[in-house]
C-alpha cells in the first residue's frame, strides 16, 4: 500500500456528485497534520493540474472551473483529505490524485471520475 490511497471515484451523470477520499495510512499523524495537501486531476492527453488545496490551518484554494462546485476538507484524526464534488460536468472527467502542494510524495494510483452528459433527445419521424 502506498503512502497515499485515493478512492471514491466512479461513473456519474452530469449534475451528480461524488466524494473522493485520500488516506495516508502509512503516515504518522504528526507528519500528516502540518502538510498542505491538494487534489490534482489528469485527463487523457492533458497535463496533471491542481484542482484544490488545503493547508494545515484549513485555508483552501480552488481552480477557477471548480469554484462553487467542489469543496476540499480534511480530517486529521483519520489522516484523510476529502474532495466533495457537486454539479459534476463532463469536463471534470479525469483520474484524480492527491499529494502535497509540493508534490513530494510518491503518487498513488488515483481514482477515476467519469461524468457523462445528460444526452440529447433525438426524434425520428416518417
Amino acid at each position: 500500500q502506498g503512502q497515499l490511497v485515493e478512492s471514491g471515484g466512479g461513473l456519474v451523470q452530469a449534475g451528480g456528485s461524488l466524494r473522493l477520499s485520500c488516506r495516508a495510512p502509512r503516515m504518522i499523524t504528526s507528519v500528516f497534520n502540518p502538510l498542505s495537501m491538494a487534489w490534482y486531476r489528469q485527463a487523457p492527453g492533458k497535463q496533471r493540474e491542481l484542482v484544490a488545496s488545503i493547508t494545515s490551518r484549513r485555508e483552501t484554494t480552488y481552480e477557477d472551473s471548480v469554484k462553487g462546485r467542489f469543496s476540499i476538507y480534511r480530517d486529521n484524526s483519520r489522516k484523510t483529505v476529502y474532495l466533495q464534488m457537486n454539479n459534476l460536468q463532463p469536463d471534470d472527467s479525469a483520474v484524480y490524485f492527491c499529494n502535497t502542494i509540493e508534490r513530494n510524495i510518491d503518487w498513488g494510483q488515483g481514482t477515476q471520475v467519469t461524468v457523462w452528459g445528460q444526452g440529447t433527445q433525438v426524434t425520428v419521424s416518417s
